[in-house]
């Protein structure tokens, strides 16, 4: 027979080894919000489904908030998971819940309220709130001058924030807060009329405004403030510390420079005539040879919208355009060009586009390996422009400076010096009118974004309310006359 254990003898000893045991398993502590993503590997972060925060296109996910964010994952070693709030009042909420997204990444300024309900990050971008109306109607200059106005904002913004701020000392101000609209909405009803007035960021209406011709700034809501990320409120701030480490990094190493002039460094170069002029042309000129801008991108690899954008820049997409250098066609090539290309009658629409494409791509492909995208495409529509001698001759003048030769936000920098005697005396190649080339890629870029949009999978397939993404749609209505 066994005889009987220690514990089975002494039942008290027992009772006290399992005591000690939950005492020291008590004291192991919880793992941070750090430590638990770098563990499970994964980030969960909840935005706002807008151009200037997060949405998707053909090529997949996108927008600033995104980019950033995505960055910060890959600092951390972990896999990044993107969830859409329906408005700001859920993304809050959802922060708050257990077991909800560890990190809120949608332009968030931390107000006052909003600060009891989360802890916000070091600053990263730095916005103006304004007042925005419909060109043609009266234009308001102060608070006073909203009021008796229909004004709707986004509920649970901080300009809902603002506005009942003022309404303390001004409590005739009158407005509505909705949460079944996004920015790009506000701007939509302003721009038709349903409403007179709303309030966004300077970010966001720059990423917008083009696409809604009719719409002014009034003046601005106070002073510029600055869009910030956000953790859950409580005591632990490892994770928060370092989105603070990663952002002032972001900062010294040009990563939040080059964001912000990929998102916001072109976008006001069409103005509001320009605007108008583009979305007629849309609707009326693209239709002719938009199966040639895609089946030359299929063949060549280049996105079709990019072409059509370089075609639009160039002729504003007129088969016979014709400029006093002798570049003729819809692509305006060189006869040297053309015939390298094999074309041979630079009239032709379908021609020009096949050839225009073909040399695009062949310089896409000749470029330095050290340039990656998106600058390479960037440096790429700057050869087209102005020839890659002279391109060249502008990443030394930048590499000279110290700075990076591979990247367009420091090369474009470089590039006007080269219509100055100074610098380019000091060149291979000589002078060149580079700041023409910096106009030109400008202006194709912000084409392409409009087209980006306008074109997205969703809108092709008849999926939006499905999707539930907004899309802002392009207006062609004439802006009416400014009245003061």
């Amino acid at each position: 027979m066994l005889r009987p254990t220690v514990f089975r003898k002494h039942p008290l000893c027992w009772l006290l080894s399992l005591g000690i045991l939950l005492l020291f398993s008590g004291c192991v502590d919880e793992p941070s919000s750090l430590e638990r993503v770098q563990k499970e590997g994964v980030l969960r972060v909840v935005t706002r489904n807008s151009p200037a925060t997060y949405f998707q296109d053909r090529n997949g996910e996108t927008g600033f908030e995104y980019e950033l964010v995505k960055r910060f994952a890959d600092d951390l070693g972990v896999e990044l998971k993107i969830e859409t709030a329906d408005n700001l009042d859920d993304l809050f909420a959802r922060l708050d819940q257990p077991g909800g997204p560890e990190l809120a990444a949608a332009g968030l300024v931390a107000s006052p309220q909003r600060q009891q309900q989360a802890r916000f990050s070091a600053p990263y971008l730095e916005v103006t709130p304004q007042v925005i109306h419909r060109n043609g109607q009266r234009r308001p200059t102060s608070p006073e001058g909203m009021v008796g106005q229909r004004i709707l904002v986004l509920k649970g913004s901080s300009h809902a924030e603002m506005l009942r701020e003022v309404q303390t000392r001004l409590p005739e101000l009158k407005f509505e807060e909705s949460d079944t609209v996004e920015v790009v909405d506000l701007l939509r009803m302003v721009d038709e009329g349903q409403i007179d007035l709303t309030l966004v960021d300077s970010n966001e209406l720059a990423m917008n405004q083009v696409y809604f011709p009719n719409v002014r700034v009034a003046f601005d809501f106070g002073d510029a403030r600055s869009l910030r990320w956000a953790v859950p409120s409580g005591e632990d701030t490892s994770l928060l510390e370092a989105v603070d480490e990663f952002l002032g990094r972001a900062e010294k190493n040009g990563t939040l420079q080059r964001l912000k002039e990929r998102y916001y460094g072109h976008v006001d170069v069409l103005g509001y005539v320009g605007a108008y002029t583009f979305a007629r042309h849309l609707q009326q000129r693209l239709p002719r040879y938009e199966r040639h801008f895609r089946e030359a991108g299929r063949q060549t690899g280049i996105d079709w919208r990019l072409l059509a954008a370089m075609g639009y820049q160039e002729s504003l997409w007129q088969p016979e355009a014709t400029s006093k250098t002798g570049v003729r066609g819809l692509m305006m090539l060189t006869q040297d060009t053309a015939q390298a290309m094999g074309v041979s009658n630079r009239l032709d629409p379908r021609q020009s586009i096949f050839g225009g494409g073909k040399y695009f791509a062949m310089i896409k492909d000749g470029l330095s390996g050290d340039i990656e995208e998106p600058d390479r495409t960037w440096f790429a529509l700057a050869a087209y422009n102005i020839g890659i001698a002279h391109l060249s001759d502008a990443r030394k003048l930048a590499e000279a400076e110290g700075l990076n030769p591979n990247k367009w936000l420091d090369v474009s920098k470089m590039l006007p010096r080269l219509a100055q005697k100074q610098w380019y005396r000091k060149t291979r190649y000589g002078y060149a009118r580079g700041g023409e080339t910096v106009h030109f890629v400008r202006n194709v870029r912000r084409y392409y974004d409009i087209l980006t949009w306008v074109t997205q999978p969703q809108l092709e397939g008849g999926q939006i309310a499905e999707s539930g993404l907004h899309l802002p749609a392009i207006d062609k209505r004439k802006p009416a006359e400014e009245k003061n």
